[in-house]
């Protein structure tokens, strides 16, 4: 996707969530300058969630065909779906455009 990706890992106790975005975050930024985008660039912010084993499936489909979900409904309405419906009621929409 143009302005977000997801990502799906099964998560070490040796690593804290900071610590592996700030590494996929800098190898994929040498990557995309390699790669002749040099003008690539992360957001500052990122977010995170856990998924349960019995979501994994479905979880992995949606990544799969995320193309096509997205052709539906933008990444900010989607975010707002998840927070209502997880009841996040103290969020900055700013946070996910940074």
């Amino acid at each position: 996707m143009p302005d977000h990706i997801h990502l799906l890992y099964r998560m070490s106790k040796n690593h804290s969530i900071s610590y592996v975005m700030d590494v996929v975050k800098k190898d994929s930024s040498k990557w995309m300058k390699s790669q002749g985008y040099l003008d690539f660039t992360w957001q500052i912010g990122y977010g995170t969630c856990s998924v349960s084993q019995s979501k994994l499936d479905s979880t992995i489909n949606y990544i799969v065909n995320q193309k096509e979900h997205h052709k539906k409904m933008s990444f900010l309405e989607e975010v707002e779906i998840f927070m209502k419906e997880y009841k996040v009621d103290q969020y900055s929409r700013d946070f996910f455009w940074s």
